[in-house]
């Protein structure tokens, strides 16, 4: 039996003695300590005890949190907390903890941090997000953090935890801002410089964060098909403000019915769903998967809703404010944001960087872009990072 090996045991029969940093200090909240704390007894019932005992010693684990050579690999990290009391996916690569752990720990100075869109899967951004790293050469860590409600539930999780909610609202949009200020609270530390990625929605909650926190060490904040403004008066809008709107229900029980198949089956009929890109990108295949699940749909559809209603006129005030530390970049066929709005904004602030796609990228392009649209980024803040 290896040292591990019997390490992990000790936690299970509750024999570990080292000291577990809190949520203040700390991002550890991971799906088994959150389980955890549910247990009174050390054992909970004799199963539980049996099936963690099988899990540790039969299942290959995932790399510890510290780990420095997982990290240094350039490994992606994957975590399930409890954010704003709503559940929430995190996805990371390079560091885990920003926090130090101890004396002779400095933990990295700079941050890209993803905002999604919606629905806001953190999976869907894993090629992109690994692309932006590796063109960094791995020098600053890459996470990125999905919406509230906006993932499937582990093993022994739920959706919300049992604890009282501490953001009103929070699958709504104004609740996953919300949610965001409480992320970057809880593990992001005050003095942490920020690389803010936005897409779609992600790049209207950005503003919003600069606007209510703007004690927030950004650097640049890219908005990648921004959608800020006018939602429902665009061309997609106007097809999806009733859908989302009055007849959501509808698609509830098509959803919950592809949610009883078995997982192989669901994934054979999204690669047949996006048979017709050419590039695409199979790891979103997972990502989009996990969208056939009733309560994450739900979810996505009500935080649409909100959007429709909600996002009308452009935050001038804080573009204005923030000028120097935006990027926007508009698709030349967007649906969502389309070229009239680019034109519209490029003339309100002719000294913006703001820019206009002339590689038919679309809105979409975690679909069969993130590379191309990583590399782009790797140009854009290169500079500006060399400087700190």
């Amino acid at each position: 039996m290896s040292r591990q090996l019997c390490c992990n045991i000790r936690v299970v029969c509750g024999l570990c003695t080292c000291h577990v940093p809190g949520p203040a200090h700390s991002s550890y909240r991971t799906a088994h300590l959150s389980y955890s704390k549910k247990i009174s007894k050390p054992f909970g019932s004799f199963r539980i005890f049996l099936k963690r005992i099988k899990r540790i010693c039969f299942h290959k684990t995932a790399p510890e949190m510290g780990s420095p050579d997982a990290e240094d690999r350039g490994e992606v990290f994957e975590e399930h907390i409890y954010c704003s009391g709503a559940l929430t996916e995190v996805l990371k690569f390079g560091a885990r903890d920003l926090h130090p752990i101890s004396r002779h720990h400095s933990p990295p100075r700079v941050l890209f941090l993803v905002i999604p869109g919606n629905p806001g899967v953190v999976g869907f951004y894993k090629t992109f997000m690994q692309a932006i790293h590796e063109g960094f050469d791995r020098r600053f860590p890459v996470w990125a953090v999905s919406h509230a409600g906006h993932c499937v539930p582990p093993d022994r999780m739920g959706m919300t935890a049992d604890a009282f909610m501490d953001v009103e609202d929070v699958f709504g949009l104004n609740g996953q801002v919300e949610h965001k200020l409480t992320f970057l609270r809880e593990h992001v530390p005050r003095d942490t410089k920020l690389v803010l990625i936005g897409h779609s929605i992600g790049c209207y909650i950005i503003l919003e964060l600069m606007r209510r926190q703007p004690e927030l060490q950004v650097v640049k904040s890219l908005l990648l098909f921004p959608t800020i403004e006018r939602m429902a008066e665009s061309p997609q809008g106007k097809v999806m403000t009733p859908v989302l709107c009055r007849l959501r229900c509808v698609a509830y029980l098509p959803i919950l019915l592809l949610s009883l198949l078995p997982h192989c089956l669901k994934a054979a009929m999204v690669r047949l769903a996006l048979r017709g890109l050419r590039s695409l990108d199979p790891s979103i295949i997972p990502a989009t998967v996990s969208l056939i699940n009733v309560h994450c749909a739900a979810n996505a559809m009500y935080m649409g809703s909100q959007e429709m209603v909600q996002v009308l006129d452009r935050d001038n005030s804080t573009i204005h404010q923030n000028l120097d530390k935006l990027i926007f970049y508009y698709g030349a066929c967007d649906h969502w944001c389309p070229v009239q709005y680019y034109h519209d904004i490029k003339k309100e602030f002719p000294d913006g960087n703001i820019q206009l796609c002339k590689r038919g990228i679309r809105h979409a392009f975690v679909l069969d872009a993130g590379e191309e649209m990583a590399s782009m980024i790797v140009d854009w803040v290169h500079s500006d990072l060399e400087k700190l």
